[in-house]
C-alpha cells in the first residue's frame, strides 16, 4: 500500500514528485514506513529562501518535523537521513542543530558537498521514518 502525504505546513513540492510517501512493508503487518523527500529551507508560509547556514537548516528542520507531523511520526521514528551540502565547510553547523532534532537512538546518516542544491540552499535533507 502507497500513501501520498502531503501538507501545507511544508513547501509544496516544486517539481514532479510528493512532500513524502509512506508505503506498508506487507499485507499482514502495520509496520510502516514513511519516504521524506529532499527538503530545502523555503518557508512554507512565503514560499522564499531564508538567508544563511544556521536559518536554512532550522527551516528544513521545521519543514521536515511538519511532514513527520501530517504522516503521524515524531523525530524518534526517523531511521536515515541524508544530508547534502553546498559547502561541506558548513557541517559542524549543520551537525549542531541535527544534534537538538536527534536525541537518544540516532538515526543512520549520510552527509556530502554537493556541486549545487535547488534554488541556491546552502542546505537539504531527506529523511526516513518508520514505525
Amino acid at each position: 500500500m502507497k500513501k501520498t502525504i502531503t501538507t501545507p505546513n511544508a513547501p509544496a513540492a516544486v517539481g514532479p514528485y510528493s512532500q513524502a510517501v509512506e508505503v506498508a512493508n506487507t499485507a499482514t503487518t502495520p509496520a510502516k514506513t514513511l519516504y521524506i523527500s529532499g527538503q530545502i529551507p523555503l518557508d512554507p508560509a512565503t514560499g522564499k529562501m531564508r538567508e544563511g547556514i544556521e536559518s536554512q537548516t532550522e527551516q528544513v528542520f521545521a519543514n521536515i518535523e511538519a511532514i513527520l507531523t501530517a504522516a503521524g511520526y515524531t523525530f524518534a521514528d526517523v531511521v536515515k537521513c541524508t544530508v547534502l551540502l553546498a559547502d561541506i565547510a558548513d557541517f559542524a553547523t549543520v551537525n549542531a542543530i541535527y544534534a537538538r532534532h536527534f536525541i537518544a537512538d540516532m538515526p543512520a546518516r549520510a552527509a556530502y558537498q554537493v556541486a549545487a542544491l535547488p534554488m541556491g540552499a546552502r542546505v537539504e535533507i531527506e529523511t526516513i521514518a518508520a514505525r
